[in-house]
């Protein structure tokens, strides 16, 4: 299948992730600025304000590590939380529905795992058409493996 992309291949909410990356940029340098300019403050409360920057800064950071990285083998899932690796066998489906957040994915266990590294925040379109060739992967690589316990 020629429409299929080369593996491996990562699936990334580029938009979110820079205005995610840039606020948090903009917040650390603001809140750090902000702390040296109040004269009043002293050595320890400066460097509340710091952290307190630092801190949103990370958090915003880990909202923009999200991705869905597609190999040979399989798919390993970055959430803000967690990482996941999955077989090909293991998803059954891949669905991106009107107003769904996010790409689901459901797996061969019975449970579904969001893929937030696919999401139609700011690039809909984008997001459709990662979802599809994600879908598409993994249909192609299901059913290249031959079938077990058939008798």
């Amino acid at each position: 299948m020629s429409d299929l992309p080369s593996l491996p291949v990562t699936f990334r909410p580029g938009h979110t992730r820079a205005v995610l990356l840039t606020a948090g940029v903009a917040i650390f340098l603001t809140i750090s600025g902000v702390s040296l300019l109040l004269e009043q403050l002293g050595p320890g409360e400066r460097a509340t304000f710091v952290v307190t920057g630092a801190l949103i800064f990370w958090v915003l950071a880990q909202l923009a590590r999200v991705k869905v990285v597609a190999d040979e083998s399989g798919v390993t899932v970055v959430n803000v939380a967690s990482k996941r690796r999955l077989d090909w066998a293991e998803i059954l489906q891949v669905n991106l529905r009107p107003g769904d957040p996010w790409v689901f994915l459901n797996l061969s266990d019975g449970t579904s795992l969001p893929a937030l590294g696919i999401q139609p925040g700011l690039a809909k379109k984008r997001a459709i058409a990662d979802a599809q060739a994600l879908r598409a992967l993994a249909e192609a690589r299901s059913t290249a493996r031959p079938v077990e316990d058939q008798g």
